[in-house]
This record gives C-alpha cells, sequence and structure tokens, in this order.
C-alpha cells in the first residue's frame, strides 16, 4: 500500500489481520528540521498516533515495534550510552522522538499494546538516502571529487551496518522479555565524521580535503558531539549482537555499500554535489 499515515481514512483500508506491525516512518534531515521544527513535531506525533490506534484494532497483533533514535540522548554524558541514560531534546527531531518513545510506552502501560521500543544509532549501507552522510562521501568521490562538502567533522559515531539494524528489529519480534522496553541497536564502536571520511578514502584510494558546508551546520547547542552505544541489553533481551562491530566490521560495511553505490544504476540516482536537504 502507498498511503499518508497522517490519514486515518487511508490506514483503515489496510488488511486487518497484522501480527506485527513496524513503524519506522518519521520526518528527518537537519535542514527541514530546523527550518520547520513545528511540521515535524506535528507529523511525526500524528503519525505514531495514527498507527498505534490502528494496531489496536488487530487482533492477532504480537508485537508492535517502533523505530526510535539514538538522537533522543543527545550528545553523551557518559559512554558507552544505556538505555539509562538521560534523553535531551537538542533538536526539534529528538524531541518529537523522545515524545513519541513516551506515548509508545504509554500505550503499552494503559492498554497492554503489545510495544517494544528500538533505539537504533546511524544506521548506513545501500540505498541510504542522500540526505546521510556516508552517502554524501561516497557519492562525491566517485564523482571525481576532490573536495568534500560536509557539516560538522569532529562529532563522534557509533555507525551500524544496515543488516545489522534490520537483524535488531528481527531478533526483537519474538523475544519474550522486550514487551514495554527501550532497546540500543549500536556496534559499540565510536569514530568521528572526519575520520570516517578518510576511512572511506583510503578504501576507495582517493585523495580528499574537506570544506564545512553551512547549510549542514547545526545550531551550535543542537549538534550532537557524541554517540557510542552500550548494545549490552540487546545481547540480552534479544540475543542479538552485530556482526559489522569494531573498526574491521565498519571497513567491511563500507566496502559493501561503496561497491552498491559504485554501479552506475545506482549511483545516477544521488547528486554528486553534497548533500540533498
Amino acid at each position: 500500500y502507498n498511503i499518508d499515515l497522517l490519514a486515518p481514512d487511508q490506514i483503515s483500508m489496510l488488511a486487518n489481520d497484522y501480527d506485527v506491525i513496524f513503524h519506522l516512518a518519521a520526518i528527518i534531515g537537519v535542514a527541514h528540521v530546523i527550518n520547520f521544527p513545528y511540521d515535524v513535531l506535528n507529523k511525526n506525533a500524528s503519525m505514531l498516533g495514527n498507527m498505534i490506534d490502528f494496531a489496536r484494532s488487530q487482533k492477532k497483533l504480537s508485537r508492535f515495534l517502533f523505530a526510535s533514535t539514538s538522537e533522543v540522548y543527545g550528545s553523551a554524558q557518559v559512554v558507552p550510552i544505556t538505555e539509562e541514560h538521560p534523553l535531551q531534546g537538542q533538536s526539534p527531531y529528538s524531541a518529537t522522538k523522545i515524545a513519541s518513545d513516551q506515548l509508545a510506552f504509554s500505550f503499552f502501560s494503559s492498554f497492554d499494546l503489545p510495544v517494544t521500543i528500538i533505539r537504533p544509532f546511524n544506521t548506513y549501507g545501500p540505498r541510504q538516502s542522500a540526505r546521510a552522510v556516508i552517502p554524501a562521501i561516497i557519492s562525491q568521490l566517485l564523482a571525481g571529487a576532490e573536495i568534500i562538502n560536509l557539516g560538522s567533522l569532529h562529532p563522534t559515531r557509533d555507525f551500524n551496518f544496515v543488516l545489522d539494524t534490520v537483524n535488531g528489529f528481527i531478533s526483537a519480534i519474538n523475544a519474550p522479555n522486550a514487551y514495554g522496553e527501550f532497546i540500543n541497536i549500536g556496534s559499540n564502536f565510536e569514530i568521528s565524521i572526519g575520520d570516517t571520511v578518510n576511512l572511506i578514502a583510503n578504501i576507495m584510494g582517493k585523495n580528499v580535503d574537506i570544506k564545512e558546508d553551512e547549510q549542514r551546520l547545526r545550531p551550535i547547542n543542537s549538534e550532537v558531539e557524541r554517540l557510542w552505544a552500550s548494545n549490552q541489553k540487546a545481547k540480552e533481551l534479544l540475543n542479538w549482537e552485530p556482526d559489522y562491530a569494531g573498526l574491521e566490521g565498519l571497513e567491511r560495511g563500507l566496502r559493501s555499500t561503496i561497491d552498491w553505490f559504485s554501479r552506475p544504476e545506482n549511483l545516477e540516482r544521488y547528486s554528486q554535489k553534497g548533500y540533498s536537504l
């Protein structure tokens, strides 16, 4: 189905025999969030509310998995970041996801909706949106650019290859002790954006200089300076752990991603001038 999740009448056209619902829909993108914060707030909250209402009508439903984000933690106060880390709404996007986490949890507490909240750290891989940093780097290098346009370079991220993220969600479907839980999906490895650029350039055999693009810089107090996941809870409750862990795993995941983007039929879908805003 291709429907508008802001329209309950369209959602009502869906079938009524679902066992599992994954809710991954959200408005994202730094530029959009900064320029249209109320649009992000209204749409993210409304889409989740509509889907929760739909989920409650499903007689066979055994799990409602909500895709949260590591952004709810803001800049790490302690590392690695556990699920008990304070929540910090450093951007309108992260604030909407914090609110959505609590909305989903409230329906578990109040109505026994079989909710599990998954908090993926930065996912990357083939087919990723051009608004993300890794596709922006790879597509520019493949186009022959020697100067890469990016946002801030010093923040660190815990990058997760898409197969690990997907396997985390799949592992949660039947996990008996994951109802009403908030669970990180992360590699337990951090690397700066600048070092990520250099790693990708080395894999591709390219020389590169980096230019900060003002359009991609967050307001100073909004920038998430450090993300590094503890994945102990996912190992315990979901029997999950990353296959692409550490620097070696990141290199393997990047090679697979670069290989996909290197195919002309895939690369032509992406702008090679920097981020899509």
